[in-house]
């Protein structure tokens, strides 16, 4: 009965640490975000965060000698319409599949960069290795921006966006589009 006993009381002691430990993990992730309601306005700037993170981004490239541009910051919704309209109803290759108000662009939490080639011009070349170090750079500041906090378009499963970079502080874009601002 004695074996029975500390069986029992090791899982318990098991079992009260994990509830613990659940407990403290989630008491100790605060909310990034606050509610806002209808009236949320609509940032004109990068969110404060977001604009460290990309200066951060920029400076750690160039110190591996990597060039790197941002092509794009926050678009208004007019633009984000221009660009959805794009490859649909006007000419030119389609560029996104996000509509005004879906984008993380809207609301100051994304850019999108691209590389400087030895030559001065701006590409998109994702295989191109201008530091001659054997990895191509477009990737390096993907896993640059990866530690920095950034979720790389690169990496979603249904539509690669490799120019894209987003921080979105859990927040989804129906919270957005609800009035949720970081």
């Amino acid at each position: 009965m004695k074996l029975l006993t500390n069986t029992m009381f090791t899982w318990l002691i098991v079992i009260i640490f994990l509830v613990a430990l659940f407990y403290l993990y989630n008491t100790q992730k605060e909310e990034s975000y606050t509610y806002h309601g209808d009236d949320a306005p609509i940032p004109a700037e990068l969110h404060p965060i977001v604009e460290e993170k990309k200066r951060q981004l920029i400076d750690l490239a160039s110190s591996r000698n990597i060039q790197l541009v941002i092509t794009e910051e926050i678009r208004s919704f007019e633009r984000q319409n221009a660009l959805y309209e794009q490859g649909r109803t006007k000419r030119g290759n389609i560029v996104t599949n996000s509509k005004a108000g879906e984008s993380y662009h809207n609301y100051g939490l994304a850019f999108d960069y691209a590389l400087k080639n030895e030559n001065g011009d701006i590409i998109w070349d994702i295989h191109y290795d201008g530091n001659h170090n054997g990895e191509a750079d477009w990737f390096e500041v993907a896993d640059i921006a990866k530690q920095l906090g950034f979720d790389w378009g690169g990496d979603w499963a249904n539509h690669k966006d490799y120019p894209h970079l987003q921080m979105t502080f859990g927040l989804s874009v129906d919270m957005l589009e609800e009035g949720y601002r970081p």
